[in-house]
């Protein structure tokens, strides 16, 4: 549940929350679930991390059995690399707008899970100048086929479950060597946990958050 003061954006094709704080404290966090979820799902993990931060939180444009999700996949869960083309433009419009209209920092960071995580992956190399720093909880390489783009020196969190069924033993280590190599700075962390979001996940971003700031 949406609490009521979350500023609510709608329309057919998306909806969008944004928490605004007072005083407003660092940069915007963005906030993109994975399949089978909503807006509202990592609201509370941001609020812990980042109490004082502006947090913008999409609803993924894709409906599923369950919620949402920010892109389609084939009958043999292959990332559908169109569609996830296609769907990531108007998403970028979206989060730019939010940070217009309701964030004092100019700076970005994403934090994404699952098909979040391959969406915020997909954006990173899509739009390299969008993000100061991302996290990406779970992810895949969405463009696997394609030149590895060129990438700012942001720093990147990537972190695996050591027993996740939902991904391959090498996913996030694909996507890792591909951003370190693009010219991010990445640390890859593989966690004893499966494919949801822990505990342990929390501790590795607070952690690393307060690595990168001090």
């Amino acid at each position: 549940m949406v609490s009521s003061n979350h500023a609510m954006e709608s329309s057919a094709a998306c909806t969008l929350v944004v928490v605004p704080t007072e005083p407003r404290s660092g940069p915007t966090w963005v906030l993109l679930h994975g399949s089978d979820g909503s807006e509202a799902d990592l609201l509370p993990v941001a609020e812990r991390l980042a109490p004082s931060a502006v947090k913008v939180a999409p609803r993924g444009t894709v409906e599923t059995p369950e919620g949402f999700a920010f892109f389609l996949r084939g009958a043999d869960r292959r990332i559908d690399e169109a569609d996830l083309r296609v769907r990531a433009e108007p998403l970028v419009t979206r989060i730019r707008s939010a940070q217009a209209a309701h964030a004092s920092d100019g700076r970005l960071v994403v934090l994404g899970f699952s098909n979040g995580a391959v969406m915020a992956t997909a954006l990173i190399e899509l739009h390299p100048e969008l993000f100061a720093a991302a996290v990406l909880v779970r992810t895949q390489l969405p463009f696997p086929g394609v030149p590895r783009p060129a990438v700012p020196s942001i720093p990147v969190l990537v972190l695996d479950g050591r027993d996740d069924a939902r991904r391959s033993p090498e996913a996030g280590r694909d996507v890792a060597r591909r951003l370190r190599d693009a010219g991010a700075r990445v640390t890859h962390v593989v966690l004893p946990v499966a494919h949801g979001m822990t505990a342990a996940d929390e501790r590795r971003i607070a952690n690393w958050l307060a690595w990168e700031q001090r």
